[in-house]
C-alpha cells in the first residue's frame, strides 16, 4: 500500500485562510504575521464536518408532517445560566464558552459540573491545562466534592473518547479546545487544523452519544474566540463570559444559540468561594450611587427580555489640547461624539473645547440606542454643573435632528424602575399610551432633547 504523500501549505491562525506560499499579511482577515506552515496529507481520507450518519437512510418530508417535540433539558441550579441557554442544557448539544484569561470560565464550569452531578448526572471534566491534583485544589476551594463528577487530565482526543466510552457521562467539559489534538493531524495543538478537526470530532461524539459537551475557547486580544470563524458555526451555542477583571461582576452572554434566544444575559459575581448568580442586577449596580450628583443619570437598558437599570456618569472639563478627548467605558466612543455634536448643534451647548469622560458604573457594557437620552443628559448636567433628580430614570433614542425617538418594551423598563423606587420616568412622547403605568411613578413624555433637559435639569 502506497504511503500517503504530504505537502506543505501556509494557513492563517486567525481566519483559516490557506496559501501555497508564506505571506506577511493575510488576504482573508488582513492580519500580519499569522501565516503558519502546516503539513497535510494528499491522499488522507476527508473527514466530514457533519454528524455521524445513521444506518437508516432518511427521505425528505413535508414540514407539515414533521412532529414538533420539545427539546428535553437538564436545568442547573443557576437560573442565570438556564436563562442564557434557553431553559437548561440540551443533551447532544455542543456549547462553546469563551472569555478572557482569568475571567472565571473554568470556575463556572466546575461549579456547574458539581451542581449537575448532585442531581444524579454523570459528569466528566477533562482539562488539558491542569493536572488532576490542580483541579482538586480548585475544587476544594469551591467546596466541590461529589461522587458522579469525574476529572481527567488529557489532551489526546482518542484517549478522551476512550474515557467517555468507559465513564458514559451525560455531560462532558473540555478545557480547553486549544490544548487538545488529534494524532492524524500533523500541526501543533491550537492550530487552525487541530481546532477544526477536534471540534468536528467532539460534535460527532455529542450527537452520536447524546451527551452535552462544553468546550472552553481562548480569546484573541480583540476579544473574539481564537481559531477559525468556522468554529463558531459548527457548535450549537456560543457563550461569552465577560467583565472587567478589576470588578467582581461577570456577564454571561449568548451570541449564538440554536435552542434559545441570543439576546439573554446572565449576571454573576465573583466571590472568594466562587461565582454567585445575581438575580436582581439593577439593585446591585445602583447600590453605590450617590444622590444629587452632577453628571449622573440612570437608564433602563434592556438585555434580551431583562430590563436592567444602570448608572451613566459623565465628566466634562475644559480641554488643554487642540483635539478634545472623548473617552468612554462601557459605551461606544463614537456614540458619545455623535450625541455631543447633537447637543452642540440643537441645544446650543459649546462642547467643542471640552474633554468628555463617560462611564457606565459596575463594569457593564450597554450598546442599545435607548441609552442615548441618559448619555445626553449626563453630559449636559456635567457641563452646566446642574444636578439631576436621583429618582429620575431616562429612556430614549436621540436622532441627529435632536428628536427623541421611541424605544421597544417601554412598559418593562418603566415597571423595573418603579419596582426600585424611582418616581419619574422621562421617556419618548411616542411611547406614551397602549400600556399600563405602574403606580407610584410619573411619566413625562418628551419629543426633543431640549425639552428633556428642561425637565431633567430644571425641576
Amino acid at each position: 500500500m502506497a504511503k500517503a504523500k504530504s505537502k506543505s501549505i501556509f494557513m492563517c491562525q486567525d481566519c483559516g485562510y490557506e496559501s501555497p506560499k508564506w505571506m506577511g499579511k493575510c488576504p482573508g482577515c488582513q492580519a500580519w504575521n499569522t501565516m503558519v506552515e502546516e503539513l497535510i496529507k494528499k491522499d488522507a481520507p476527508v473527514r466530514g464536518l457533519s454528524t455521524a450518519r445513521t444506518e437508516k437512510h432518511q427521505k425528505p418530508q413535508s414540514i407539515s408532517e414533521v412532529k414538533s417535540e420539545q427539546e428535553p433539558r437538564i436545568p442547573t441550579n443557576y437560573q442565570e445560566l438556564n436563562r442564557v441557554l434557553g431553559g437548561g442544557v440540551v443533551p447532544g448539544s455542543l456549547i462553546l464558552v469563551g472569555g478572557d484569561p482569568g475571567i472565571g470560565k473554568s470556575t463556572l464550569l466546575l461549579q456547574v459540573s458539581f451542581q449537575l452531578a448532585q442531581k444524579g448526572e454523570r459528569v466528566l471534566y477533562i482539562s488539558g491545562e491542569e493536572s488532576v491534583k490542580q483541579i482538586k485544589l480548585r475544587a476544594d476551594r469551591l467546596n466541590v466534592t461529589v461522587k458522579d463528577l469525574y476529572v481527567y487530565s488529557e489532551t489526546d482526543v482518542e484517549y478522551i473518547e476512550m474515557a467517555m466510552n468507559e465513564i458514559k457521562p451525560s455531560i462532558m467539559i473540555i478545557d480547553s479546545i486549544q490544548t487538545v489534538y488529534r494524532s492524524e493531524v500533523t500541526s501543533a495543538p491550537g492550530s487552525v487544523s487541530q481546532v477544526r478537526e477536534c471540534t468536528s470530532h467532539f460534535m460527532r461524539m455529542a450527537k452520536t452519544n447524546n451527551i452535552a459537551i462544553f468546550i472552553v475557547g481562548h480569546v484573541t486580544k480583540e476579544g473574539a474566540i481564537a481559531g477559525p470563524r468556522m468554529l463558531e458555526h459548527m457548535v450549537d451555542a456560543v457563550l461569552y463570559f465577560e467583565g472587567e477583571r478589576h470588578h467582581t461582576f461577570r456577564i454571561l452572554r449568548a451570541v449564538k444559540n440554536r435552542f434559545g434566544s441570543t439576546n439573554e444575559i446572565g449576571v454573576f459575581e465573583m466571590k472568594e468561594l466562587g461565582l454567585d448568580e445575581v438575580l436582581n442586577p439593577s439593585e446591585i449596580f445602583l447600590q453605590d450611587r450617590s444622590t444629587r450628583t452632577v453628571g449622573s443619570t440612570v437608564v433602563a437598558s434592556l438585555e434580551g427580555t431583562r430590563p436592567m437599570l444602570v448608572e451613566v456618569q459623565a465628566l466634562i472639563s475644559p480641554s488643554s489640547f487642540h483635539n478634545p478627548k472623548r473617552m468612554g467605558t462601557g459605551i461606544d466612543t463614537n456614540r458619545i461624539s455623535l450625541l455631543m455634536a447633537v447637543l452642540e448643534k440643537r441645544v446650543g451647548l459649546l462642547l467643542q473645547n471640552q474633554d468628555a469622560y463617560l462611564n457606565v458604573a459596575g463594569g457593564v457594557r450597554i450598546d442599545e440606542p435607548a441609552v442615548d437620552l441618559a448619555v445626553a443628559i449626563s453630559v449636559a448636567s456635567s457641563f452646566r454643573d446642574q444636578t439631576t433628580r436621583p429618582t429620575d430614570v431616562m429612556i430614549g433614542e436621540v436622532g441627529l435632528t435632536g428628536e427623541v425617538r421611541r424605544v421597544s418594551r417601554i412598559d418593562q423598563r418603566v415597571h423595573e424602575a418603579a419596582k426600585l423606587g424611582f418616581t419619574r420616568a422621562i421617556i419618548p412622547e411616542k411611547n406614551i399610551g397602549g400600556w399600563t403605568v405602574p403606580p407610584g411613578i410619573e411619566i413625562v413624555g418628551v419629543s426633543t432633547v431640549d425639552e428633556a433637559l428642561q425637565y431633567a435639569l430644571g425641576g
